[in-house]
């Protein structure tokens, strides 16, 4: 945890507006190391959008380090002002970024607002440049996508897995996450290996002067317990019982919503057509019945597994309207993800990125043997999402890498759904990007088995989960 760190922020358009993206660096108190990056490319919008959209992205990353005292360093003079309250947001596309980036604020015990020289803030704009960049190749990809679309077999029989293209062809992959746990659209073209199931695990299974300071003042996790099928039901608490949905109602509702009126569920102020990420677990395999860690493992799916994906899949095709089946590349959740693209007529494209977490040398063992393997580690990891399993992957590397690959669903799928078909640690980090909470949820969140969970990605950078868990069609 880092009390102290040091935000600086930028965001730009090639045409103002034209094609946008944000950068954004998170320092330690002393400017001299880097402990957190983030880049995105937002499609068309403005330099002021995307320089809100940058200092939004660095407000998150420093409350995830757990920072307590925050120097925000921007070069927009209008971004500094209207923060620090001396001028009005008056542009409406501003104003629900101003108050989202307001809301973040009392994450902190203070916050300062400083407006640099363009010079001086040459790293958040370098990255804001290669998320703009990433626009040609969000192009690229997604004509290659049209051109598979265009000559997929017409007959739903002979869906099959599609491996994202240069990617490896391996399930074992290798860990994705780089020093800005940044992959845009690029991961699209080139996903790298990854990391990612947990079937018994930690989880209950979350222009002034140069130097001009403004300064804001800002405002027992649950026993972890094996993961797996129902016998839990308590653990869940969002909503009531099986289908339980965050803006109200318990039924699986695909073609409603925001996806057709253009408003966010709730309060959240979240405008335009949201990328709609139909979240869907696996179904059972022998690991799970017996409690085990899963992750880089392949076991099968078992008859009651393949018979719980092949309701998921009967329940998927008749809701239809979903653009697109992406999954993880291992077997359990590539055949599940199989069973509903014959339902629905799709293909499935296979994103490295998707995998569970690498549990490594406590792959395949209990949650009591992991333990007395390992007391001192175990009882830390399951306290701290940096620490890995031995010879394994932590759970910051997980959401860095999810966070890639949501990115990327949102560039290539604008406005539509998207079936995600993968695992319990993955999901549930969807969830939390799109709750904005910490990582207490990967503890008192349960996810059964072939369940389905639905998050919302706005254009303007909000979310919203509309439904969690839902068995109702098993």
């Amino acid at each position: 945890m880092t009390d102290k760190v040091i935000i600086e922020a930028d965001g730009g358009s090639r045409g103002n507006p034209g094609p946008a993206g944000y950068g954004a660096v998170v320092w330690d108190a002393d400017r001299a190391h880097v402990l957190a990056e983030r880049k995105e490319f937002i499609g068309t919008a403005t330099n002021n959008v995307a320089e809100y959209r940058g200092l939004i992205a660095g407000l998150e990353a420093a409350a995830e380090l757990g920072a307590r005292e925050v120097s925000v360093r921007m070069d927009s003079k209008l971004v500094v002002e209207q923060m620090a309250g001396r001028w009005k947001v008056k542009h409406p596309s501003m104003i629900p970024l101003a108050d989202r980036a307001r809301r973040l604020l009392p994450s902190f015990d203070r916050v300062s607002f400083t407006w640099i020289p363009r010079a001086e803030n040459s790293h958040a704009d370098g990255l804001a440049n290669e998320a703009m960049d990433d626009a040609v190749i969000v192009d690229e990809v997604r004509d290659a996508l049209r051109g598979q679309e265009s000559t997929r077999p017409a007959s739903s029989e002979s869906v099959g897995a599609v491996r994202d293209s240069a990617g490896p062809d391996t399930t074992s992959g290798g860990d994705r996450t780089d020093s800005t746990g940044n992959s845009a659209a690029t991961a699209a073209a080139r996903e790298s290996g990854a990391a990612g199931e947990q079937s018994a695990t930690r989880a209950a299974t979350d222009t002034a002067p140069t130097g001009a300071t403004t300064d804001s003042a800002a405002a027992g996790e649950a026993t972890p317990r094996p993961e797996d099928p129902a016998e839990y039901p308590e653990a869940v608490s969002i909503g009531q019982g099986s289908g339980a949905a965050v803006s109200g109602s318990g039924a699986v509702s695909i073609d409603s919503g925001a996806a057709a009126g253009g408003t966010a569920p709730g309060w959240s102020g979240a405008m335009g057509r949201p990328t709609r990420l139909l979240l869907l677990r696996h179904g059972q395999t022998e690991l799970s019945v017996e409690r085990r860690y899963s992750g880089r493992g392949n076991p099968p799916l078992t008859e009651l597994g393949r018979e719980q994906v092949a309701r998921a899949g009967k329940m998927l095709g008749g809701k239809g309207d979903i653009a697109a089946i992406v999954c993880s590349p291992l077997g359990r959740a590539r055949e599940t993800a199989e069973a509903a693209g014959r339902a629905l007529g799709l293909p499935v494209r296979v994103l490295d990125g998707l995998i569970e977490t690498d549990f490594g040398a406590w792959e395949g063992l209990t949650f009591q043997e992991a333990r007395e393997q390992d007391p001192d580690l175990h009882t830390r990891w399951l306290g701290d999402p940096s620490l890995p399993a031995p010879g394994g992957e932590s759970f910051d590397q997980v959401r860095e890498r999810i966070e890639g690959v949501r990115r990327d669903l949102v560039a290539l799928y604008p406005g539509a759904n998207v079936l995600v078909v993968s695992h319990v640690t993955p999901i549930k980090t969807l969830l939390q990007l799109a709750l904005g909470v910490g990582p207490s949820i990967l503890y008192r969140l349960h996810l059964d088995l072939a369940s389905l969970s639905i998050a919302e990605f706005y254009p303007d950078g909000g979310a919203s989960v509309r439904l969690v868990n839902d068995t109702s069609y098993l």
